[in-house]
């Protein structure tokens, strides 16, 4: 998890350096070419201004969202955020790996699902020997847990 706000503080860093030093230096150039109602590069200036804002808004409130999660609160017996799952997918008759991580993290072709993609959501709070039906894009899957380890168990795929 330290990775996960380490990033996020590196792009915060980055777009408010750009919101403080790079775009009003923009805005002023574009300022000094006269008419703004015509200036194509004031427009864009203030337009990248308006994402830069939101973007770091969105980046602060993920960071305040991952400050909450505390490790106690994570089951020692079920899944949950940071579990290691085998299932074995009946619909495909193969046993697959899974480790639930973060939206930022996810990873799919690595095994690395969010906890808040349809097989996370499914797996989330059951325990070894339950079987999920999980609505994908694909259609419906039926998986049964075989072994499962939890962040308290470490474990890397």
């Amino acid at each position: 998890m330290l990775h996960i706000t380490k990033k996020l503080e590196e792009e915060i860093k980055v777009l408010e350096y750009e919101l403080t030093t790079e775009l009003p230096a923009e805005i002023k150039r574009a300022v000094a070419l006269g008419d703004l109602s015509e200036n194509a590069e004031y427009h864009s200036a203030k337009q990248r201004q308006e994402f830069v804002n939101a973007r770091l808004g969105q980046l602060k409130k993920r960071m305040g969202e991952l400050s909450l999660v505390n490790l106690d609160n994570i089951p020692h017996d079920l899944v949950g955020f940071g579990s290691t799952i085998v299932v074995h997918d009946e619909t495909k008759d193969i046993d697959i790996t899974y480790k639930l991580v973060t939206s930022e993290e996810s990873d799919v072709t690595k095994g690395l699902i969010s906890t808040t993609s349809p097989i996370g959501r499914a797996l989330v709070g059951k325990q070894v020997g339950d079987t999920v039906t999980v609505v994908t894009p694909n259609g419906k899957r039926e998986m049964e847990i075989l072994k499962l380890f939890t962040i308290h168990d470490v474990v890397t795929l």
